[in-house]
């Protein structure tokens, strides 16, 4: 038992270290001088009932005139009237086009094959993905563009800040971004060549066309729960440059509105934060949330105290860099904490009952 202490007591402290790392070096997006000549970019939008959402995203896109030359959104078989809001912005600017997904092949996921098909109608130097409940402000696609540029990078995504408005986000959503900042140093993603330091948000994924092209990376993963971190992985494997940041300002997204959408987002994919590792993700949290009833069993007072500082300074730089809300983020920790206890549980009946869903679709 005294072991185990120890143990834990030494995981919480590497948690401070990462946290603290990405605080300190947190990537900043680069200044853009609009005069200068960008590379063309191709803005890719895979949208699936997304009417209550695109509007506000295609909005933003028409603000922006120096760095996209085409606007295109895939409608995949969307039951509402996602096609008629996209062809209404297409009226007054001639860079948006629609397209209409295809039936779903059988050994594909949804998504990846609406990115699919939308990468081959693409005509650019870049591709950007982006999900239809972003919002993004003047600059930022320019910035990413110029990121990619400056650092020679093959694919870079940005983990959007999050809009959270309701309790039942603030106990589900930080989870993920908590996660990510505690064991990966971002910074390593980029300056690193191992595949296993690798991270990518699907919300906002850019890509040199030329690699992309000669990936095929929804194609690849075609039948991913989690295309995003695994196509960074594969890129890296490939001995190509990623890079991955977050709490860039001017990427934001409200990702789920009730703890029911969220328990079923995060449960396809909660494992793959840890390698898709189950053993893993229990143990993590394990450690993470009941870690103090064994300072408690033998009596190691100071390490308890040590251990819950630690705990909470890790929560606060990890929410500062990830632009959450400090004091939410430490008052709601223990729901926090159940809440991803569930999110795995969901995983693991899900996985025995092969019931995955996302958006009326199976993912087994």
């Amino acid at each position: 038992m005294y072991l185990i202490g120890n143990i834990i007591l030494a995981f919480a402290l590497v948690q401070l270290m990462v946290a603290l790392f990405n605080s300190l070096f947190k990537e900043r997006m680069p200044f853009v001088d609009f005069s200068e000549k960008l590379p063309t970019l191709s803005l890719l939008i895979p949208a699936r009932d997304e009417e209550k959402n695109i509007g506000y995203l295609l909005g933003d896109l028409i603000k922006i005139t120096d760095s996209i030359t085409e606007i295109i959104v895939c409608d995949d078989q969307s039951a509402d009237d996602t096609a008629a809001v996209v062809n209404e912005f297409a009226a007054s600017d001639t860079r948006i086009k629609l397209i209409s997904g295809k039936e779903l092949p059988a050994d594909w996921y949804g998504k990846n094959h609406a990115c699919y098909q939308l990468a081959l109608e693409a005509n650019s130097d870049y591709l950007l993905f982006l999900d239809a409940d972003v919002r993004v402000s003047e600059d930022v696609i320019g910035k990413a563009v110029k990121y990619m540029e400056r650092y020679r990078c093959s694919m870079m995504s940005i983990f959007p800040t999050q809009d959270m408005l309701s309790i039942g986000e603030k106990i589900t959503v930080p989870n993920m971004q908590i996660i990510l900042l505690t064991l990966l140093p971002l910074p390593l993603v980029r300056l690193s060549g191992f595949s296993s330091l690798s991270a990518a948000n699907g919300q906002f994924m850019m890509f040199r066309r030329d690699t992309y092209t000669e990936l095929d990376p929804h194609r690849k993963f075609r039948k991913s729960r989690a295309e995003d971190i695994e196509i960074s992985r594969y890129m890296k494997r490939n001995h190509k440059k990623v890079a991955c940041l977050t709490g860039v300002s001017g990427v934001r997204c409200r990702m789920y509105q009730n703890v029911k959408d969220a328990v079923e987002g995060f449960s396809k994919n909660v494992t793959f934060f840890f390698g898709n590792s189950l053993t893993a993700t229990i143990i993590y949290w394990l450690v993470t949330t009941l870690g103090f009833i064994v300072f408690l069993a033998v009596g190691r007072t100071d390490d308890l105290w040590i251990w819950l500082i630690a705990t909470l300074l890790t929560r606060i730089f990890a929410s500062i860099t990830a632009g959450m809300n400090v004091s939410d983020n430490l008052t709601l920790f223990i729901p926090q904490q159940l809440m991803l206890g569930r999110f795995i549980i969901r995983s693991i009946l899900n996985s025995r009952k092969k019931s995955f869903r996302w958006k009326g679709r199976s993912m087994i």
